[in-house]
């Protein structure tokens, strides 16, 4: 565990928090107008240098990223609260000083389109040891806590999480197929990504590469296909390991889960009519496994990145 205090004084900036990977659609915009979610979990953060070179490590490490409730010690700045419509976009620096001296420490974030967090100024915050690291889970854990994330939000709406990690792992799948078509199991998988890859220009003529769930709690797909959507550790960002031979296509935990353990099967069937003048007034549960969006500004970012081309206009601040 860490803490990040002021380099200008030492006030501490934060409570105690847990480095996680950094989100590889920090700092893309979604959409136009969408009002954002939070970016990260409450008692982690991550490091902008993780785009660049994980091990890079030196005194100047990249901006800071975190949950805007986890940050402490630090008051608005006036004056620094420019937005282009819904709320602070800190496009013009830091936006919050340290409460201790008064120094420039970081930039929230709460504009629409963009997703909500704090930034900490690499120059003006370090970090400070603040007790021992959190206890690294294993895959098996893996499958059992980060279970389910629903693919659609509660009200049927889009899952704006899902759309950027779809995107992500669809980025994988298409670099580990090379060009080849994608030919995806049946089943959950092939509805979760069919609807997204038909919005790709097609592939080229050439025999499809298989691609299949694999993971902790699931047997292995036999035969054993050519690409594996497997869960991403979120706390390691490492995927799960996957057999010799087959390439991997990582994908967030809760949503792998979401897809490997998917059983639409009713629990018990239903049997008998409600009684006279009882109404139903609960909405039917929207199905989770959908066509979907494609957001192409994480796809083509991560493509690229897979592939080694420089996207020097993402903005990952």
């Amino acid at each position: 565990m860490e803490v990040f205090e002021c380099r200008g004084c030492g006030t501490a900036l934060t409570g105690p928090l847990s480095r996680v990977p950094f989100p590889v659609y920090a700092g893309i915009p979604y959409g136009n107008g969408v009002a954002m979610p939070v970016l990260m979990e409450s008692g982690t953060y991550a490091l902008g240098i993780d785009l660049l070179d994980p091990a890079d490590e030196g005194e100047n490490e990249g901006s800071v990223l975190l949950a805007p409730g986890d940050a402490a010690g630090t008051r608005l700045i006036p004056g620094r609260n420019e937005g282009n419509c819904c709320g602070l976009d800190g496009y013009g620096g830091p936006n919050l000083a340290c409460a201790g001296c008064g120094r420039p420490v970081a930039a929230r974030i709460d504009e629409c389109s963009a997703w909500q967090a704090t930034w900490l100024e690499p120059d003006a915050a370090r970090r400070v040891p603040a007790g021992p690291p959190r206890p690294v889970a294993d895959w098996a854990s893996v499958a059992g806590r980060w279970r389910a994330a629903a693919l659609v939000e509660a009200d049927g709406s889009r899952s704006i999480r899902w759309d950027v990690e779809a995107a992500v792992t669809l980025a994988h799948l298409v670099s580990a197929a090379d060009g080849a078509p994608l030919a995806l199991a049946p089943g959950p998988l092939a509805q979760a990504f069919r609807g997204l890859l038909g919005q790709l220009p097609p592939p080229q003529a050439r025999p499809a590469r298989r691609a299949a769930l694999a993971g902790p709690g699931r047997p292995l797909p036999r035969p054993l296909p050519d690409i594996a959507v497997v869960p991403r550790h979120p706390q390691t960002g490492e995927p799960w390991p996957t057999p010799p031979g087959v390439a991997a296509a990582p994908l967030a935990a809760e949503y792998w889960a979401a897809l490997a353990f998917h059983d639409e099967r009713e629990l018990a069937p239903a049997t008998g009519r409600l009684p006279p003048g009882v109404e139903r007034d609960d909405p039917l549960p929207p199905h989770p496994l959908y066509a979907g969006y494609l957001d192409r500004w994480v796809f083509r970012a991560v493509l690229n990145r897979l592939n080694g081309v420089d996207d020097t206009q993402d903005d990952h601040r």
